[in-house]
């Protein structure tokens, strides 16, 4: 059975999902052969994908998961030919875990002769070119909850090779890491610029779609910003012993900024006004909303640089952004060593004793402790047979400690801060010293998610984040499964050649 002719983008495209044939575009998925011998990560997850496609009854719960992408109003037997499913994930899957850009993916989808035969395309396919436009929109179209279905299924499946060797119970850890944001260090005068920059822009090009004069010398605008924009960073760097007349410079110099900014976005809004005597079009609807965000995060900025530096206020963390870009990012202390702060988003991860990862929890605005009993909650649902896990000193509470043990054979938690006797020794216990020095094995599996692709998120918007945490998880997930076929196939191998060379040996 096989993916044929699918292509997620667009409405008139053919959507048949299976056909009935082994193959598709000449090519044998099950008979690819690899370097068994090499070391990178491609061979690893086109093993772990050719597992998948030989595999029946997994490759049957796969594809009909990626059925569920096709919008239910469209018709599967009518259209143009498209990009299939099983293209976009392994595209998909191979650009997290290589940590790859889609400059790297277009070429290799076009030019790497095992990714194409991966994808059901042979030497007679040469002629078939994937754009960089269409990998991306279709890579964009995965939903969360398709990729952890699918990345449940990858796990359960690879899990059964670990029975004989660790038993059926699942012994987990537990843990969590920042993942950073595509994002520039946050300052109130940073901020203000980035949004007087975009707003300009986009008043610009809405004011030359609808004939509106003003705005040709848009270029200098942004300039006399920036300019300002210098100033102030140039007196603030500024040495000298007399720090009253520093101070004094420095409000003026953010003076003179918020003048400048304040002029341009009165410009603005005028023109504003005129847009809207404008007979509506699809450029002016589209635009005029990221226009009037702007707008307010230039006065939000404009108020809270007024406060603290003209003010003396200070400003409490719940009223900062760190970005106008990328709202969702957040300005997180882990307490790491040498460093400060971390500008992103806490992503949680639950991994079983064989380095596969459960489940994952994208973190918004709580802390470890916050979701514990939730995240293993969830996670239990669907491992039944998930008995105990590790987790360290964030995650820890009275509540839950008690909650978990309801759930869980064992939970291995340390306690904050002073330990009295009950505890102390509970913790010098056997069961829990063992419990905490396998703990570390989740810290190893954040640091290869970390190198494969998680280390920053260049999507954009809270949805493309958390599309591309998902995608990383079923990516290494695949990439494990893969290794650990590689490994035995690689033994089977070595035991053939020896015994080979044993019989040109006696001959």
């Amino acid at each position: 059975m096989s993916l044929k002719n699918i292509k997620i983008f667009g409405i008139n495209e053919m959507r048949i999902v299976l056909n009935p044939q082994m193959t598709f575009g000449g090519v044998d998925i099950s008979k690819i052969k690899f370097d068994l011998r090499c070391r990178d990560e491609i061979p690893k997850m086109l093993l772990g994908f050719q597992e998948i496609y030989i595999t029946k009854e997994l490759r049957d719960k796969v594809f009909n998961i990626l059925e569920d992408m096709i919008p239910v109003k469209v018709d599967k037997t009518t259209g143009r030919l498209g990009m299939e499913l099983w293209t976009i994930l392994v595209l998909g899957s191979l650009r997290l875990n290589c940590n790859w850009d889609y400059d790297k993916v277009h070429d290799s989808v076009n030019n790497h002769k095992n990714i194409r035969q991966m994808i059901g395309l042979g030497e007679n396919e040469k002629h078939i070119k994937f754009r960089i436009k269409t990998i991306k929109g279709n890579v964009s179209l995965f939903t969360v909850d398709i990729l952890n279905r699918i990345n449940e299924e990858v796990v359960k499946h690879a899990q059964i090779s670990f029975e004989k060797k660790n038993g059926t119970d699942i012994k987990a850890h537990c843990d969590s890491f920042v993942l950073k944001t595509n994002v520039h260090y946050p300052t109130d005068i940073n901020l203000l610029n980035d949004a007087m920059r975009k707003m300009i822009i986009i008043c610009h090009r809405l004011c030359k779609t609808n004939e509106i004069e003003g705005w040709r010398q848009w270029r200098h605008l942004i300039r006399t910003i920036k300019n300002s924009l210098h100033h102030v960073q140039n007196v603030k760097r500024m040495g000298g012993k007399d720090k009253i007349k520093k101070e004094k410079e420095i409000k003026k110099a953010h003076i003179k900024y918020l003048e400048d900014c304040s002029q341009i976005k009165t410009r603005i809004i005028e023109s504003i006004e005129l847009l809207k005597t404008k007979q509506s079009n699809k450029t002016l609807e589209i635009l005029m909303i990221p226009l009037e965000n702007f707008i307010k995060d230039a006065d939000r900025q404009m108020e809270q640089i007024t406060r603290r530096v003209l003010n003396g206020e200070k400003i409490p963390a719940d009223q900062k952004i760190f970005s106008i870009f990328e709202r969702h990012t957040e300005w997180i202390v882990k307490g790491k060593a040498g460093v400060t702060q971390e500008l992103g988003v806490k992503v949680c991860v639950i991994r079983d004793q064989n380095g596969f990862i459960l489940n994952h929890m994208v973190v918004e605005n709580l802390q470890d402790v916050d979701v514990a009993f939730s995240f293993t909650s969830e996670t239990l649902k669907k491992f039944p047979n998930l008995k105990s896990c590790s987790y360290d000193k964030g995650f820890y509470s009275p509540d839950n400690i008690q909650k978990l043990s309801e759930i869980l054979d064992t939970v291995i938690m340390p306690k904050k801060g002073k330990l009295n006797k009950v505890e102390s020794e509970k913790e010098k216990s056997a069961e829990f010293t063992s419990g905490r020095r396998r703990h570390s094995s989740v810290e190893s599996s954040i640091s290869a998610l970390e190198n494969h692709g998680l280390d920053i998120c260049p999507d954009k918007g809270i949805n493309g984040f958390k599309r591309y945490v998902a995608l990383a998880i079923l990516a290494r997930n695949i990439q494990m499964m893969g290794h650990q076929i590689q490994k035995k196939k690689l033994r089977k191998l070595v035991q053939e050649e020896n015994k080979a060379n044993k019989l040109l040996q006696v001959a």
